[in-house]
């Protein structure tokens, strides 16, 4: 592959290649195609990472790759879903709007600090990130709600805690697992 192309790249080039499949799934009305290849991109979110980290071969731009995968997914997929699920969305809107600005606020906080978009991958992120899969993947199936509410909130802390990163950090860097790690200069 050439130089600054290798496997973990690709699945987030992936994922971002997804995404115009993912809005054609859904305005044409095809649910369940549309979770399964929602599924097969948030797979290849999990897989890019741990791939980079146990080949040894992270990097920045893979970093900022896969951070570009995960907002051009996670920004279209409140659109997507309403084309397929409006009722269930507009039952959720109070949610759905707390899950939108838990997600745009640290990155509009990263834009304002360093004019940048951030990849800080923090273990809270990591772990919200599944979370919120699941739990997504729950709500769209028919099943209860709860599991989303509480992906909401611990998508809050996150927030919180990226934010509070930014703050903190006097240059930007990638892959800051915690706060405590931004503090401390460590990680």
């Amino acid at each position: 592959m050439k130089r600054g192309m290798n496997l973990p790249n690709a699945l987030s080039l992936f994922r971002l290649l997804m995404v115009p499949a993912l809005g054609g799934l859904a305005w044409t009305g095809r649910p369940g195609f549309f979770l399964l290849a929602l599924l097969a991109s948030l797979g290849s979110d999990v897989l890019d990472g741990w791939l980079a980290r146990r080949s040894g071969i992270s990097s920045p731009t893979g970093a900022k790759l896969d951070s570009w995968g995960d907002l051009a997914t996670y920004a279209s997929l409140p659109l997507f879903a309403w084309w397929l699920w409006p009722e269930l969305l507009r039952a959720e809107l109070p949610w759905l709007v707390g899950a939108i600005c838990a997600y745009g606020l640290p990155i509009v906080a990263g834009l304002v600090r360093f004019r940048r978009l951030t990849s800080y991958h923090t273990w809270l992120a990591k772990g919200t990130a599944v979370g919120m899969a699941a739990a997504l993947f729950v709500l769209f199936l028919g099943g209860p709600a709860w599991p989303f509410h509480v992906a909401v909130l611990l998508l809050g802390a996150e927030a919180l805690e990226e934010i509070a990163i930014t703050c903190v950090l006097r240059r930007l860097r990638t892959d800051v697992p915690t706060l405590w790690h931004a503090v401390h200069g460590t990680g």
